[in-house]
């Protein structure tokens, strides 16, 4: 195909993509912020001066970036897990198969609109934040990208979970039972040098922990490892995990009988 006639197709799938979401935005973009809001009045107000401070930072301010990471991975996963998974029942993705559009036009379209709204979450979550601390960066640049690749990585898990998954509660159980805790393990409420020795390890082989240091090392500077390191595994988690998604698709798994 033409390069123009590739951008189309791919223009065509992401604007299909953002108008689902955004046509029923009560339930997709407002939810993140009531949540966040009730996070901070019950463990950043109520709870936050019994706490005191976390690595020299106000626990309010040491807590936002790993909500806002919350949201974002959740959000951008969901979107595409349930974007994927309606397209196969509802034979709109055969459609798109017997067209002459790559694999990798195809799914790069879905992952954007997962990344679209990830990203749409994060400026609402800000905004929300915004109202309990002030928010400033070490490293807007920092913040952005590990955002972004944030966003690819679990938009591309939620392609490949939608590929795999036959009804569903096979879209929700991953979210509930995987994604969930490894958030909350990974250290959004605690410093993880506050846990012993061996359980400092276990949560060393937690993807989610260095999404989140990651993100807390753009607002404070302070990563409880190495800051490249953190963005290192991000970056190739995303990269792998996008490679993953187009292997899938390409072999077939899920879309083809």
């Amino acid at each position: 195909m033409k390069r123009r006639s590739l951008l189309v197709s791919y223009q065509t799938i992401v604007i299909r993509e953002v108008t689902r979401f955004t046509r029923v935005w009560l339930r997709t973009l407002i939810p993140p912020a009531v949540t966040t809001g009730l996070y901070f009045i019950i463990f950043g107000t109520l709870m936050g001066e019994r706490i005191g401070s976390m690595d020299g930072l106000p626990y309010s301010d040491f807590m936002m970036p790993g909500l806002l990471m919350l949201s974002v991975v959740l959000c951008s996963y969901t979107n595409v897990a349930s974007s994927v998974f309606s397209s196969r029942f509802q034979h709109y993705l055969d459609e798109i198969l017997v067209a002459p559009i790559p694999d990798f036009v195809v799914i790069s379209g879905f992952i954007t609109g997962g990344v679209i709204r990830g990203m749409m979450i994060a400026v609402i979550v800000l905004a929300t934040s915004a109202m309990f601390v002030d928010i400033s960066a070490w490293s807007w640049w920092l913040v952005m990208l590990t955002l972004f690749l944030s966003s690819v990585l679990f938009s591309a898990a939620g392609l490949v979970n939608a590929l795999f998954a036959k009804n569903f509660d096979d879209i929700s159980i991953i979210p509930t039972l995987i994604l969930t805790p490894l958030i909350y393990l990974g250290g959004v409420f605690y410093p993880v040098s506050m846990l012993p020795e061996k359980w400092q390890a276990v949560t060393a082989l937690n993807p989610l922990f260095y999404v989140i240091n990651a993100t807390r090392a753009g607002f404070s500077g302070h990563c409880d490892t190495s800051i490249a390191f953190a963005f290192g595994v991000t970056l190739v988690s995303a990269a792998a995990m996008f490679l993953l998604a187009l292997w899938l698709f390409h072999r077939g798994t899920g879309v083809k009988s």
